[in-house]
């Protein structure tokens, strides 16, 4: 689980108590239903990562909204819901080139809208080859914390960062890269092979 999680577990947990003290035990359930659904929401659980050298793996778990092939690549969103993993890995290996925070609003993160007015976090890798994320905010969610700094080095799969109660994550796949997935397919962070990258001649 998730250390953020405690920050919100507590309170609940705690108010719960008082409430069972006082006798309202309908308002004490309640709390402590919260308190477990919080406990859920923030679960980070292990995932077996592919070795293979080409991959692009999903940085989200969730369902893929949108495949849409454009003249610099393919435009590829992933929405979670509540119910969704909300730890997010990185898709390839290479280092964190920069971690830019964009000002926004909070649309349902479903809303193509979503991906250019919402807060939003975007992040660039460079290894062997290049790509970009961006973590986006949606109605609920109004806080992504990027674990790693820019400099930092990651590993294929490795834990990235964390968006709250909500979202969906928006990727550029260059065209040297051919997809696997496609719109209404669903995806685990880490796990899912999203596209592999065109092997040289």
């Amino acid at each position: 689980m998730v250390k953020d999680a405690f920050y919100f577990i507590i309170p609940l947990a705690a108010l719960a108590v008082a409430a069972y003290l006082f006798d309202f035990l309908v308002l004490a359930g309640i709390l402590m239903a919260l308190a477990a659904f919080v406990a859920f929401f923030f679960r980070n659980p292990d995932r077996t990562i592919t070795d293979d050298p080409t991959a692009i793996v999903s940085p989200a778990d969730g369902k893929v909204i949108i495949v849409e092939p454009g003249e610099e690549g393919t435009q590829l969103s992933i929405f979670l819901s509540v119910f969704d993993v909300h730890v997010n890995r990185a898709p390839i290996a290479g280092v964190v080139r920069s971690v830019v925070h964009h000002s926004g609003q909070f649309r349902l993160a479903w809303d193509e809208r979503a991906s250019v007015d919402n807060e939003r976090v975007v992040i660039k890798i460079d290894g062997e080859h290049s790509l970009t994320l961006a973590l986006v905010a949606g109605l609920v969610a109004r806080r992504i914390i990027p674990w790693k700094k820019e400099g930092e080095t990651v590993r294929i799969g490795e834990r990235l960062a964390l968006i709250r109660f909500g979202s969906r994550v928006d990727m550029l796949i260059p065209k040297s890269a051919e997809v696997r997935v496609k719109k209404g397919d669903r995806v685990r962070a880490g796990s899912t092979v999203l596209a592999n990258w065109r092997q040289r001649l």
